[in-house]
This record gives structure tokens, sequence and C-alpha cells, in this order.
């Protein structure tokens, strides 16, 4: 039994003071406030979220896609492609290692999960591995080295646009047939059991313009009970092909086909029209936003405002992992509203600061997004917690709600000291324990890459 001793920390009611939690087998079995300091002591604590969403091996892309080509317009098409050929110089030791490191970065910046949307399944060329699920396996031997918690979401991925085109150079490593994928979903399952019992199987078909939409109904099938994602509404060309060939928008299809819930996260939706987000919202879906990343490819603005005040689920995700940082990732949704908007705080209501609503948001929506007991530091939960820095200069001597404030708009992750995963301590004094091997590892799979 592990016992965590806090000054200040959020739990789902609300700021408490002095609060002791008692960890045992990964779970928290007790929230006592009031009690007297023992264990570890630490001075604020609150729910470590889930990264709702993750492709680990873009990260070894940060920094590379930001010239332009030939094309006078550079977009999320022309970067898709320089994507697909990096591909190629991918191999299932590289791709762990990226792996472990995204994770331990992720773990370093508050995050307590990674959920993977993982569709790099095949050898360069198109051709599957001998094990169906290698590459799936290698994110979950990097999950035991970096100790995040892990809900692996294998990705089913069939045409090249809704016309059934066949996929290209690099986009070929994706593919599968619904009875190949079936098998590689079962492979993965089985890949998942030698790691710890908080680990979660999911599915995710990519998107409506690469998977047959006759198809998606099996999918939902197998997917039965668990995280159920799907990337939707990016992109305005996205939302064309889908209107022009299936009738309907990209949103509105899913409405009316797919029948969503709580257990589907649909990722971006930052093309929606102000009925698909109302219509979304009362269906019970998540939204998962990237805010990061959609700025970097240029997506656009989810209408945040709309969702928040319908009090639906969202979860927070780094996507194509170009940066790993949670508090900028709510900033940056939150300043993506403003600018927009012309407007201050406009997700903050009379109870809640920005901040507060900005981390409850996101605890929730991960929660339901990883199909994991996370998001609130109460009894039967996991254990993924952080800790922040209360001598952080812009910290200082402030107070509940300000603390959230401070941390995501004045400050950064460099005031995350400590994180634990299902109570597993992996980040200490804000330095992952075993941050040194993983660098190491990271950087001998990089070596050659940028050429």
């Amino acid at each position: 039994m592990t016992a965590i001793w806090a000054k200040t920390a959020l739990l789902p009611d609300g700021w408490a003071k002095d609060v002791l939690v008692t960890v045992e087998n990964a779970r928290i079995t007790a929230v006592t406030p009031g009690a007297a300091p023992q264990g570890e002591r630490r001075d604020i604590l609150l729910p470590a979220p889930a990264n709702a969403h993750s492709h680990a091996f873009q990260r070894a892309m940060a920094g590379l896609t930001e010239r332009r080509g030939p094309d006078p317009r550079d977009s999320f098409w022309t970067w898709r492609q320089l994507m697909f050929r990096f591909l190629d110089r991918l191999d299932p030791d590289r791709i762990e290692a990226i792996a472990a490191f995204v994770q331990m970065e992720m773990l370093e910046a508050g995050y307590g999960c990674n959920v993977e949307f993982h569709y790099l399944h095949h050898a360069p060329g198109g051709t599957p591995y001998a094990n169906l699920a290698e590459t799936g396996a290698r994110i979950a031997a990097a999950a035991e080295t970096s100790g995040i918690g892990l809900t692996l979401l294998p990705v089913a991925y069939e045409y090249g646009g809704l016309d059934k085109r066949a996929l290209g150079p690099g986009q070929v490593r994706f593919g599968n047939d619904l009875d190949r994928f079936t098998r590689l979903h079962e492979a993965s399952g089985a890949a998942l059991k030698a790691l710890p019992g908080d680990t979660r199987l999911g599915l995710a078909p990519h998107s409506l313009r690469a998977v047959d939409p006759d198809d998606l109904a099996a999918l939902r099938e197998l997917a039965c009970d668990n995280p159920f994602h799907m990337h939707l509404a990016e992109q305005v060309a996205e939302v064309t092909e889908v209107q022009a060939m299936l009738g309907a928008r990209p949103v509105e299809y899913v409405l009316d086909k797919i029948g969503p819930d709580a257990r589907c996260t649909f990722i971006h939706c930052t093309q929606m029209e102000p009925h698909e987000t109302e219509g979304l919202a009362r269906s019970g879906a998540v939204a998962g936003l990237c805010p990061i990343t959609e700025s970097s490819l240029g997506d656009g603005i989810f209408d945040g405002v709309r969702w928040m005040q319908s009090g639906s689920a969202l979860s927070i995700g780094s996507d194509s992992n170009i940066r790993i940082a949670l508090a900028e990732e709510l900033r940056t949704l939150d300043y993506s509203q403003r600018l927009r908007d012309l407007s201050r705080a406009a997700l903050a209501t009379p109870q809640k600061s920005t901040g507060r609503m900005l981390f409850d948001a996101a605890c929730h929506g991960g929660a339901l997004s990883a199909g994991r007991d996370c998001g609130g530091i109460a009894p039967g939960h996991h254990a993924d917690l952080l800790a922040l820095d209360a001598d952080h200069p812009d910290l200082g001597d402030r107070q509940g709600d300000t603390l959230l404030d401070s941390w995501i708009f004045a400050g950064d992750d460099r005031m995350v000291t400590d994180v634990w995963s299902a109570g597993r301590h992996m980040v200490r004094e804000g330095r992952h324990i075993r941050r040194d091997a993983i660098t190491a590892a990271y950087r001998k799979a990089i070596r050659g890459l940028a050429s």
C-alpha cells in the first residue's frame, strides 16, 4: 500500500486540504481530507488526465515539415504526403523506441495514460509481419518500459478514399480488409496480456474516407463495449468528399448510421456546422481534440463554446506529437475560442474558472475515451495522479481554481513534479525515472531519419 498526502488536492466535489490518498493494487482505496501528514508528501495533487489521441511514430517527424514544397499552398494534404514518405524508414525497433520516448514525454507533461490510435501495421511495401500485430506489440513493449497506462486502438484502414481507390505508397502499411483486420485486432489483444491490468484494447476505423461504410457496423460490433474512435470532419476537403459520395456531411452521416454514444470518441470535428455540434453533443459521444496539432495542420477551430455549454464530454490528445504539452493543449483550445469570437474566458462559468473547466473536461472526457477508471481522485479509480510544484514562482500562494489558471495560462509542464500511472510512480522531481535509457534508445532510433 502507498500513502500520498497533499496540502491541497482537487477531488470530484472540489478542492480539499490535507488530503491523504491511499493506493493499493493500482487503485485508490481511500481519500481522507483533513488528515495528518504521512507517507509521500506533496503540495498540490491533481488527477492525471488520459492523452486521448496519439500517433506515436509521428513524434520523429517533429520539425521536419515546416518548409514549403512545390505546391503554392501548403496544407494538411501536402503534409500527409511527406508523412507517407517518412514511413518507409520505420521498422519495429524504431517504432518501439519512438513510442517509449513519446510515452515518457506524456508522463512528464502530466498525462497518466496513452490512448494510441495505431495504424502503422505492416512492413514497408505493405507486406504483413508474421505476427499481424507486430507493431502493436511494440507499442505494448514501449508501455512496459515507460510505465504509462495504455489503451491500444488498432486502426481499420481499407481504402485511399471513398471511391475505394487503392492505398498509395507509404499508406499501404496501414491497409487490411475486414477479415484480416479482425485477426489483427485479436492478435493485438494477445500482445497486451503481459501488461498490467489497467491496459485496455479498443478499436478505431480510421475515417469515413478510409473504411467501407458497409463495414462500420461490423467494426462497432467487434469493439463491443470498448472504446471506439474515429477521425471525423477534420478538413474541408474531407467534408466535401464525404458529402459527395455518401450524400451527407460526416457528422450527419455518423449520427444517422452509427448511433454514437459515450463509448465513441470522434477526433477533431473542426469542420462542424452548429446543428452538427448540437446533434453530436446530444448523442453523448466524446469530442477528442488535439489543439496543437489542429493548429499545426490548419484544421480549423472546434466549436468549444457551443459544445461545452451543452455539457458534453471532450478529451485532449497530442495527435502528431509535434509538441507534447498538456497545459499548452488546454491553453491553445481556449485561445482559439478567444481569437475566433473576440472574447475572453468564454469557457468559464460563474462557479468555475477557465482553467478548471478545461481541466475537469480533460479528466472526465479522457476517462471515457480511454475506457479507463480514471479522471478523479476517488476510491475505486486507478491512481493516475500528478503533483505540481507549489514553490514555482507562478504558483506562489495561489489557491483553488487559480492554481489551474496559473499552470495552464502562465506556466507550463515544468511545474509538474510527479506523475503516477495506476500507482506506478514514473515521474519524480519532474523527470521520468528511466529518462536516460529511453532517450538514448530514441536518439539511436531517429539517426538518419531527418534525411
